[in-house]
C-alpha cells in the first residue's frame, strides 16, 4: 500500500491581510507580545480540585491513610497554590507597570480572603445538596446526589467564583462559571448572588443573570431563563453595566421547565411559576403563575382510510 506524502500549504500570500487585524487601537485584543493570561485548563483543573476539596473522595483521590485533616490540609495547599498561581497573571496582566512582589502580595491576600469564607460555602454546598435529595424522589441518597447531579458541580464552582468576583479579580470568575457551562449545561453568571438550600433539577438549559438574587429554599427546573429584559444605554449608546437587570427570587420559590422571567422584578415568597411561561411584571407572594391549559384533541387512527 502506498503510503501519502504530508501535504504542505504556503500561507505567505494570505499573511499580510491577516496581519492587518492585529492593530494596536485602544480597546482592541492582541495577545502577542503580552503577559501570560490564565489558562482555561488550569482553571478547569482547580475547579475540579474545589470540588475535591468541598466533597472528599468525590474525584475518586485514595488517601486512605490519611487523616481527615491531613487530607484537607494538603488539598487546600494544592488548590489554593494552582489559583493563587492564576490570580497572579490575571493581576499582571491588567498591571503590567505593578512591581511583581505587589501583585504576588495581592494575589496571596486574595486567596487568604476565600480561605477565610470556604467554611461558610461548603456548609452551603451541604444544604444545597440536602435541598436536592428533598426535591428529587428519583435521589437515593445525598451522596448519590453530590457525586453525580449537575447542581452540585456548577454551584460548587459557582459559589467560589462568587467571591472571586466580589473581590473584583479579573477574568477568574466569569472562566470558572463558563467552564461549570460546558460541563453541565448550566449558565450561572459569578455575579448572581444565591443563598441557601438551592436545587436545579436536570439543570440542562438553565440561564442566570449577573444580578440576579436568590433567596432561601429556591427550585428551578431545566431550561429556566432569568434574564434581562433590556439592556440600558448611555447617551453615546454604549450599554450601561452594573445596573440591577434581572430578577430577584424571593425565599421557597419553585420555577419549572422552560418559564422565562425577565427584568428587574420580584418574585414573590412561595410562588410557584409554571412550564413555559413568559413573566416581566412582578409576582405577588404565594402565587402560582400557569398558562392556561389548552384544549386537547383525540383522533382514532384506526378509522383512517388505507
Amino acid at each position: 500500500m502506498k503510503q501519502c506524502k504530508e501535504q504542505t500549504f504556503e500561507a505567505s500570500a494570505f499573511l499580510p491581510s491577516f496581519l492587518e487585524t492585529f492593530d494596536r487601537i485602544s480597546g482592541n485584543t492582541n495577545f502577542h507580545g503580552m503577559k501570560q493570561l490564565p489558562q482555561m485548563a488550569v482553571i478547569a483543573e482547580i475547579a475540579n480540585e474545589f470540588l475535591e476539596l468541598m466533597f472528599p473522595g468525590r474525584c475518586g483521590r485514595d488517601k486512605i491513610d490519611l487523616s481527615l485533616e491531613d487530607i484537607l490540609l494538603l488539598q487546600m495547599n494544592k488548590v489554593c497554590s494552582m489559583l493563587k498561581a492564576q490570580i497572579f497573571l490575571s493581576y499582571k496582566y491588567e498591571s503590567p507597570l505593578l512591581e511583581e512582589s505587589a501583585l504576588l502580595e495581592k494575589a496571596d491576600q486574595a486567596v487568604q480572603v476565600l480561605c477565610s469564607k470556604l467554611p461558610q460555602i461548603r456548609r452551603s454546598l451541604k444544604l444545597d445538596a440536602k435541598a436536592g435529595f428533598n426535591g428529587d424522589p428519583a435521589a437515593r441518597t445525598v451522596r448519590e446526589v453530590i457525586l453525580s447531579y449537575p447542581c452540585i458541580k456548577t454551584l460548587t464552582i459557582h459559589r467560589i467564583a462568587h467571591e472571586l468576583f466580589l473581590m473584583d479579580i479579573p477574568f477568574l470568575p466569569r472562566m470558572f462559571n463558563e467552564y461549570a457551562h460546558k460541563e453541565t449545561g448550566i449558565d450561572i453568571h459569578p455575579g448572581a448572588q444565591i443563598g441557601e438550600s438551592f436545587f436545579i433539577d436536570h439543570g440542562t438549559g438553565t440561564v442566570i443573570g449577573e444580578t440576579t438574587i436568590i433567596g432561601k429554599n429556591v427550585k428551578l427546573y431545566q431550561g429556566v431563563t432569568l434574564g434581562a429584559l433590556s439592556f440600558p444605554k448611555d447617551a453615546c449608546g454604549a450599554l450601561i453595566r452594573g445596573t440591577k437587570r434581572h430578577p430577584t427570587l424571593e425565599d421557597n420559590v419553585t420555577i419549572y421547565s422552560n418559564a422565562t422571567i425577565l427584568g428587574d422584578i420580584t418574585i414573590g415568597h412561595d410562588a410557584v411559576i409554571g412550564s413555559n411561561v413568559w413573566i416581566k411584571e412582578n409576582v405577588p407572594a404565594s402565587t402560582m403563575v400557569v398558562i392556561q391549559e389548552p384544549k386537547t384533541s383525540f383522533r382514532d387512527l384506526t378509522l383512517r382510510k388505507n
